[in-house]
């Protein structure tokens, strides 16, 4: 999210709004604008169930979706959910005819992850986006996790799902260090010219899923199963500013005091200090 947003304060004792979003060199327009808030209350509710189950069967396609709902005592129709999903960037991990393409002027790259054996931290980083359902739409949030170490590198919120703002993570993410490869999937935000030339003027090798397999990025989907069940579904924020400051506190929870089982019990934040490869 723009952070310029959140520097505004509603109830300054001197200054409007309209001045504070001059000060800052942000329209009133981006300040007021709600995520996502045309879809009716009852499209607001499959969202949040559709994207509830997808964590728990991410092998799902539209018409095990539908069926589940329908179950749920829901009378929806596949077109519905398949337009739910293609709005939420959902697919089925399985691939088929129906996964996500790219954009037809991008270059894809080949996935160099199988069978990789990692040593250390910061070797290989991977993106992904999500959506997180609120009580007037939804949000995105996109996050560069360290595959050794699961390490949450940096974190960021969008209400649009754009290529802007996963190039503006990248490049907070690549300040202090970056890896010799950067996993993406397909994704037309990730295939922008924008995004791969910061890491090709890095010389970062990147990697790319195959079309409809989001499993090839594993670590990054167990991520926001963590998030959502251990915060957002627990706490269902209502606003963005609550949002954002939630996220923020969880991040710093999940790296520097969240136990992995898989990491023997440490942290990310531990095992990617003791274990960090510096890249020339």
């Amino acid at each position: 999210m723009n952070s310029r947003r959140l520097s505004i304060e509603p109830q300054h004792p001197d200054l409007s709004i309209t001045q504070q979003c001059a000060l800052i060199g942000l329209s009133r327009s981006s300040y007021y604008h709600m995520p996502c808030g045309t879809e009716s209350e009852q499209n607001l509710m499959y969202l949040r169930l559709i994207d509830e189950q997808y964590l728990r069967t991410p092998f799902s396609g539209s018409r095990q979706m539908t069926r589940w709902l329908r179950h749920q005592g829901h009378l929806v129709n596949r077109k519905r959910v398949q337009r739910l999903r293609a709005l939420m960037g959902i697919q089925g991990t399985v691939p088929g005819p129906h996964t996500s393409r790219p954009h037809s002027a991008h270059k894809v790259y080949p996935y160099l992850l199988q069978g990789l054996e990692l040593s250390g931290a910061n070797l290989v980083w991977s993106t992904d986006i999500t959506d997180i359902p609120m009580a007037t739409g939804f949000m995105y949030l996109a996050a560069i996790i360290d595959w050794y170490s699961r390490y949450v590198i940096a974190w960021e919120l969008s209400n649009t799902r754009d290529h802007l703002f996963c190039v503006s993570l990248l490049e907070a993410a690549l300040q202090n260090a970056h890896p010799v490869i950067f996993n993406t999937d397909q994704g037309s935000q990730f295939t922008s010219t924008e995004f791969t030339r910061c890491l090709l003027d890095r010389e970062i090798l990147i990697s790319m899923d195959g079309r409809g397999r989001a499993l090839d990025n594993v670590f990054i989907e167990r991520l926001w199963r963590s998030v959502k069940y251990e915060d957002i579904y627990r706490k269902d924020y209502q606003n963005v500013l609550p949002l954002y400051h939630g996220l923020e506190q969880y991040f710093h929870f999940y790296n520097h005091e969240r136990p992995h089982s898989a990491l023997d019990g440490l942290t990310p934040a531990q095992v990617h200090s003791s274990h960090e490869c510096q890249i020339p």
